[in-house]
């Protein structure tokens, strides 16, 4: 499958046209071309809404939650709240029927309403599937080269707002709502593949390619030091299977402090985004993930649930058939979960 990303649209443009006949003439037998767009939504219109429509596009739309929550920090260049003009953007999207996710960065202004965001963005916006992205926003200092700014989640705070839409959806969800981050730790419980390269072992593969040709190793570290090349000058898969960008990809594993070689999530975690390993473990080594203390809360409270539906799928079993074996479960009966509390206090409780 080859994909086109095309950036926030800024009005009606020929140029996108243009691109999408020039990637056509690249399509070989068999294979199927999909174009998908990341945007705010801020700026579609009908004219753009009956384009994505005829070109069968998928659409990425960023929104934080409940327009209190998202018109936070999402403002325009001017300060002014952008959620109506999202809404509108997305509203246009379903009246033409056109495929659409939903991207929501956790930061310090929803990060402590989860279940509050996952039901706007299940309800509301209507979305089956839902990418969760954690703001962090590294700001060191000569005194704490650890801070961040104020709109960052904290770890804690991050593990507990991962945590709180898990126990929503678990209970509910399974198979007709798809988390990105509930799909790749199920992935990892079972063994297989997460699907994402902040969990898996190693990285390089997603590079970012900026407008004038050059190639930077990731979208997280667009710099002098990651930068491989022009494209102008050297074919695309040469840039990513050089000898720099695998020993970028092998370093993810490589560079991981003793801590985490030593924790039980391991598997499932990898250390997540080099990006974010910048404080250093209890016994002072460097290299720890600033969110690690929200993913191990995470992974130890799914791993029961989990393991019930790498059971089914091991069974051929849809995982979904979780839902029945809680709701099935009398409440005065440890929770199938296996954490040892009755059912009535843990996912047989109160919603």
């Amino acid at each position: 499958m080859l994909r086109v990303v095309l950036a926030q649209p800024r009005g009606f443009c020929a140029g996108v046209e243009r691109a999408i006949e020039i990637a056509q003439r690249y399509v070989r037998p068999g294979q199927r071309l999909q174009h998908t767009m990341q945007t705010n939504a801020t700026l579609l219109t009908e004219d753009w809404a009956r384009f994505l429509e005829g070109h069968e596009f998928l659409v990425g739309v960023s929104i934080d939650g409940p327009p209190a929550l998202h018109d936070a920090y999402r403002v325009d260049k001017r300060g002014r709240p952008t959620y109506a003009r999202v809404a509108r953007g997305l509203e246009l999207l379903r009246a033409h029927g056109v495929e659409y996710n939903i991207l929501c960065t956790v930061h310090a202004a929803n990060a402590d309403a989860p279940r509050e965001v996952y039901r706007f963005l299940r309800d509301d916006c209507r979305a089956s599937f839902i990418q969760f992205i954690p703001i962090v926003e590294h700001i060191p200092t000569d005194d704490e080269p650890w801070a961040v700014g104020e709109r960052s989640v904290t770890a804690e705070g991050w593990g507990s707002f991962l945590t709180g839409v898990f126990d929503e959806w678990v209970v509910r969800d399974v198979g007709k709502v798809f988390v990105q981050s509930f799909d790749a730790a199920l992935a990892s419980f079972a063994g297989a593949p997460p699907g994402i390269c902040v969990f898996a072992e190693t990285c390089g593969d997603a590079v970012a390619l900026e407008h004038n040709g050059d190639v930077y190793s990731c979208d997280h570290f667009v710099d002098a030091e990651h930068l491989l090349g022009n494209i102008c000058a050297t074919h695309l898969v040469e840039l990513v299977g050089s000898s720099k960008q695998r020993s970028f990809g092998m370093a993810k594993r490589d560079t991981l402090p003793s801590y985490c070689l030593e924790c039980d999530v391991l598997f499932a975690c990898f250390g997540e985004c080099p990006k974010n390993r910048f404080i250093t473990t209890p016994d002072g080594e460097a290299g720890l993930n600033y969110l690690c203390a929200g993913y191990k809360d995470f992974f130890h409270h799914v791993s029961g649930p989990m393991r019930l539906m790498v059971d089914l799928l091991q069974r051929q079993r849809p995982p979904a058939e979780i839902i029945e074996m809680f709701a099935t479960t009398p409440r005065n009966d440890p929770c199938p979960c296996g954490s040892g509390r009755k059912v009535k206090l843990c996912h047989g409780g109160p919603r």
